[in-house]
């Protein structure tokens, strides 16, 4: 399941696809927007997709996470639009026999994501905004 919406995120789904009965892991990492950056106060974040794109792109690190470690499911959800501090931006989930491979495929497909699927991300502080470089 690889999806962007503007909806908030709903944990419960996302656990309830993850479920399997052979598995003996299952690895959650929820992204959420912090009240500050770098001591600046934060009020929003705002961010934008081309989302035809990231989903392939999401699809093919899924794809790439499953030939490194053995998924036996996975979730990713990334939220565009405007957030305020506090909500949920991205969930990655990850269902496997052991807790290694799931720690270790959550992790690998949280940064690849940040890394080069296109989503962009203003924080917008009480006294200016900056479009962030996810793609260093």
């Amino acid at each position: 399941m690889v999806a962007i919406t503007t909806d908030p995120i709903d944990v419960t789904s996302a656990l309830e696809h993850l479920h399997s009965g052979q598995a003996g892991a299952i690895d959650l990492f929820l992204g959420v927007v912090r009240d500050n950056t770098k001591d600046r106060p934060v009020d929003r974040l705002e961010y934008e997709a081309y989302d035809r794109m990231a989903i392939s792109e999401m699809q093919k690190i899924a794809d790439e996470a499953n030939r490194r470690w053995p998924l036996l499911r996975h979730v990713i959800i990334h939220r565009k639009g405007t957030l305020q501090t506090g909500e949920m931006a991205v969930l990655i989930g990850v269902a496997t026999a052991h807790r290694a491979d799931a720690f270790e495929a959550c992790r690998y497909i949280i940064d690849t994501i940040k890394e080069t699927v296109p989503i962009w991300k203003k924080e917008v502080f009480t006294d200016g905004e900056v479009w962030v470089n996810a793609h260093p």
